[in-house]
């Protein structure tokens, strides 16, 4: 599978390492760090065009920009939306971001994933709690969903799905819940105990 990665921050590197059985290329305002991660790197146009899957692993308030930027050339390709818009307090500031980069893209098909974990999870080989194997929700399209549920399967983590699109807004809302918590000093994963054999 070609991977494209738009963006050069945590997340980028972190999934990028993890995927670097596949073919990859990656566009970022800064081309040097870029070039850590894999050795093609382009412009968000010509990494699309080289791409089956595009990770975005922006900030949250770029990525309309950067689509914009790629244009056409995100036109069946599946864009898998890895970021949170979060703000002091924990508290969204773009609500249901995978709907707006859906909208910014419309003849992409979207799939939210990777954005309830934080980057140091990800650079985890594989993700393992408690003997069990990291749970990732994905929410998008069926048929885009099990492409990039064969990515999940490649970290070594069990891939959900989740829903539709629309179900994604829950995902970010769980994010943004959960990181309060954790960030008022309570043990967020204790809110989901594992249920009783």
């Amino acid at each position: 599978m070609r991977i494209g990665i738009f963006g050069a921050g945590g997340m980028a590197e972190a999934l990028g390492g993890q995927w670097s059985g596949h073919e990859m290329m990656v566009a970022a305002r800064d081309r040097a760090k870029a070039s850590k991660i894999a050795p093609r790197t382009g412009s968000w146009e010509e990494t699309a065009r080289a791409s089956d899957v595009i990770l975005l692993a922006l900030p949250a308030p770029s990525v309309t920009e950067v689509l914009a930027a790629a244009g056409n050339s995100l036109a069946g390709k599946i864009l898998i939306d890895c970021t949170n818009a979060v703000g002091p307090g924990a508290v969204l500031t773009i609500p249901a971001q995978a709907e707006r980069i859906a909208a910014a893209a419309p003849d992409a098909h979207v799939v939210k994933a990777f954005n309830l974990c934080h980057v140091d999870v990800w650079r985890m080989t594989p993700p393992v709690f408690d003997g069990r194997p990291l749970a990732v929700p994905l929410c998008g399209p069926p048929e885009a969903v099990e492409v990039v549920s064969s990515l999940v399967r490649d970290i070594g983590c069990t891939p959900l799905n989740a829903g539709g699109l629309d179900r994604a807004r829950l995902m970010e809302a769980t994010m943004a819940f959960t990181v309060g918590l954790w960030f008022d000093g309570h043990d967020a994963q204790a809110c989901f105990p594992p249920l009783p054999a």
